[in-house]
């Protein structure tokens, strides 16, 4: 049993302290609910809440070209939706069914577009909140994220710490670091720096495109290794299909356009065409604004609530959120004497690894589902009998100081 729908919580009020009234949260279900095997599954930056293959969708939902984790979500899938009731929520600001900058504002009939509040990963968390009320969800038997979705899941564990019996945290990480905060920043001024953006009041005119192309080219880059990049384009030219943007003046012609500028450009024409260049600016800020520990003594502290069971799954390929990073959280959770284990992908396709390789993703997943972390499938670094005693990690040349 799937469903599709958008639910109406009333007025939301953003920890921004602004307020909008009638809010729309568009969401998708998978599987019968029976009362304890609720998971919520937690997107990622530009995704929906499209997370599974539906026989109903012809493979597409509101702009989105496929579900985004269907080779991980779905029936005899390691988030298997004939054993549990599957939950997926379009995060507020972003422009797929929830209400966000594209939305009509009530107050003046057009969109909000920079008129729209202000959204952290907190937001998320607290409106996923209402919808599993909504639902008839109390405690999850689990949430699951990757990437910001990561850090959604971790937010679901200071802030409903009692309401998630076990938690994945798939590629993310407590907080963003300098490199990736400075990447998002030259994106989101790509997008403000289009003349066609006019202060977030663009629809019903030309968007920002160029803007968001850019933007978009950036975030790829980030999300692929310099080894998978080398593999997959090298420094060959693209084919004689391939076209070309006008180049930017005659000498450019010259020279010739490569595959790897040939796929950026690719990647850009197809997001420009299924996102809104407004929530692309929202959902980054609160990505980057996201600290673990903001408000709280340190991260063990703001986990120290949390009793259910934590996966952390990072790649080595990854250095957007690095293993480094993950065990530095995994740390944090055993000061905090959180059950936790770290479980590392050797992968080097980046941080696009927890997307593209369902096979070493999914049965560490499967057996948190089932059998929590002593299933068989889940590594940590830090062997059992030194948990209590030591948090050396075991791979010591990935966390070599």
């Amino acid at each position: 049993m799937t469903t599709k729908e958008t639910a109406s919580i009333g007025a939301f009020e953003f920890l921004s302290g602004e307020s909008v009234p009638n809010f729309e949260i568009a969401y998708e279900t998978y599987g019968d609910f029976t009362g304890d095997n609720a998971v919520l599954v937690c997107h990622a930056l530009t995704g929906s809440a499209h997370v599974a293959r539906r026989p109903d969708s012809g493979g597409q939902t509101a702009g989105q070209a496929r579900a985004w984790w269907g080779d991980v979500v779905g029936p005899g899938k390691a988030i298997d939706t004939t054993e549990y009731y599957v939950i997926c929520a379009n995060v507020p600001g972003s422009c797929y069914g929830t209400t966000g900058p594209a939305s009509e504002n009530p107050e003046t009939g057009e969109p909000y577009g920079t008129d729209y509040p202000p959204v952290t990963v907190g937001d998320w968390t607290r409106a996923q909140r209402r919808l599993l009320d909504a639902l008839g969800v109390g405690r999850l038997h689990a949430v699951i994220g990757g990437s910001v979705g990561g850090m959604n899941v971790l937010d679901w564990l200071r802030r409903f710490p009692d309401d998630v019996e076990r938690a994945g945290a798939v590629a993310t990480a407590a907080r963003l670091d300098a490199q990736c905060l400075a990447l998002d920043t030259i994106a989101r001024r790509a997008i403000t720096g289009d003349p066609n953006w006019n202060g977030g009041h663009y629809y019903g005119g030309p968007g920002p495109e160029e803007g968001l192309a850019r933007a978009r080219q950036i975030g790829h880059i980030m999300y692929l290794s310099k080894a998978s990049m080398g593999r997959k384009f090298g420094r060959r030219s693209a084919g004689r299909e391939a076209v070309r943007e006008e180049p930017p003046d005659p000498a450019a012609a010259f020279f010739p356009y490569r595959e790897v500028e040939s796929y950026l450009d690719y990647q850009a024409d197809k997001f420009t065409d299924r996102f809104d260049a407004n929530s692309y600016l929202y959902l980054t800020r609160a990505m980057d604004d996201f600290d673990l520990a903001a408000g709280y003594e340190s991260d063990a502290d703001a986990l120290a609530a949390f009793e259910g069971e934590l996966l952390l799954l990072s790649f080595t390929g990854d250095w957007h959120f690095t293993v480094d990073q993950a065990e530095s959280l995994a740390g944090a959770c055993r000061e905090a004497a959180v059950d936790i284990a770290h479980h590392v992908v050797e992968s080097d396709h980046g941080h696009d690894a927890f997307l593209v390789e369902p096979e070493k993703v999914g049965p560490p997943l499967s057996n948190l589902l089932e059998e929590g972390l002593a299933g068989r499938a889940i590594t940590d670094t830090v062997p059992e009998s030194d948990e209590q005693t030591e948090f050396a990690p075991v791979h010591t040349s990935l966390f070599s100081e």
